[in-house]
């Protein structure tokens, strides 16, 4: 296959894209194409978004680098992305579609994510790209950059062809899983699921009024103590969104948990209780104020207390024939944890006996999973009440 020939026999080729003209001609190239490889690498230590540092293009010429701190113009780019005729191939893609989804408002569509048809091709536990390298080109990717800061300017050479190098084979190696997957029952089922992956990104914006949900122990807490919880995990959440800032550089998620539990009357309560001096010094009076809000609520709008799945006294039975039953139903070509991990069976549990039909139906319901799902709905309503 002539992808093959050329990207396996030569180091990838790149050249860095700085100016809006260069790329508005590197997009209009791109859209002339079936398919493209796409790769971003970016910096997340102390942000709430992540800080784009560099995006990786490759439509079987030459690897384009485009650099964002420096294009002003990303229309073409965002053009491309939306493009319906060119499919955008990725691999393990959950991370940059957060990326073009916030710096953008533009997923790529349609998609391709080549981790998702490595687990329909049989490869057990979503292998990373350098193993898929390794496996169909015998070429072992150096990845001695991959932890790098990539905000810094100039990038050293070393950095350009460690990017680079993650398109420069992407684009075969699609090819070549595309192939394999053509004579599988499964290619409508990846574009079921890389659709999926989409779908779920588009609908994944952050609500402050559920950021609670996702505070340890919440479920320990009282209506009247989850009521604090909700005010405070709220604010949180808004803060950091706010100041660009990780949740647990704003409060920690531990500390927010105590606060709500013991309803601290003062800043020198809330540094006894643990909160850092630093905690208390810019947030100390905000919280003061959050929790004197709980005492102008009608109770009757406190949120329920949380209700723990495993604490049903059938989760366990339950939980062990729908693993059965999943292993059972599976067929031999694909990794039965491509179907359902103990999360998705958790979701089909929850959603059936809360009598949540009215609500969205869980992932197990839906696309190419559906008919494993309805096999382990009907195991599941063994233990009907």
């Amino acid at each position: 296959m002539i992808y093959q020939i050329k990207e396996c026999k030569n180091a990838p080729h790149f050249k860095l894209i700085t100016e809006d003209e260069s790329l508005a001609d590197v997009c209009t190239l791109a859209r002339q194409q079936s398919a493209v490889a796409l790769d971003t690498e970016f910096v997340r230590t102390r942000t709430f978004y992540p800080k784009l540092g560099l995006i990786q293009l490759y439509a079987g010429d030459e690897v384009a680098l485009i650099d964002p701190t420096t294009i002003q113009d990303f229309s073409p780019f965002i053009a491309l992305l939306a493009d319906e005729r060119v499919t955008k191939v990725l691999h393990a893609s959950g991370e940059d579609l957060e990326v073009f989804q916030h710096y953008f408002q533009q997923l790529p569509q349609p998609m391709c994510d080549t981790q998702v048809v490595a687990n329909f091709l049989g490869f057990a536990n979503s292998p990373g790209f350098a193993t898929l390298v390794q496996h169909y080109f015998q070429i072992e990717i150096d990845k001695g950059a991959s932890r790098t800061d990539w905000l810094a300017r100039p990038l050293s050479d070393t950095q350009l062809q460690y990017a680079a190098a993650d398109v420069w084979y992407l684009l075969p190696l699609y090819q070549q899983m595309q192939a394999q997957l053509a004579q599988t029952e499964w290619q409508s089922a990846v574009e079921n699921e890389c659709e999926f992956l989409l779908n779920k990104r588009a609908q994944s914006a952050r609500d402050p009024e559920e950021a609670y949900f996702a505070i340890p122990n919440a479920w320990k807490l009282n209506s009247l103590e989850l009521m604090r919880l909700k005010l405070l995990a709220k604010w949180r959440m808004q803060e950091a969104m706010r100041r660009d800032l990780a949740l647990n550089f704003v409060v920690h998620a531990e500390n927010l948990w105590t606060v709500a539990k013991h309803d601290p009357k003062s800043t020198s309560a809330l540094l006894e209780l643990g909160l850092s001096t630093a905690e208390v010094r810019i947030h100390g009076k905000k919280l003061l104020q959050l929790l004197e809000q709980v005492k102008r609520i009608d109770p009757k709008d406190y949120p329920p207390m949380i209700q723990r799945l495993m604490d049903d006294p059938r989760y366990k039975a339950a939980l062990k024939t729908l693993q059965q039953e999943l292993t059972k139903i599976t067929p031999e070509n694909l990794p039965k944890e491509l179907i359902a991990g103990r999360r998705g069976l958790e979701s089909l549990m929850k959603w059936h006996w809360r009598k949540e039909a009215d609500n969205e139906p869980p992932e197990l319901l839906n696309g190419w999973r559906r008919p494993f799902g309805e096999k382990l709905l009907s195991a599941l309503k063994a233990f009907d009440a």
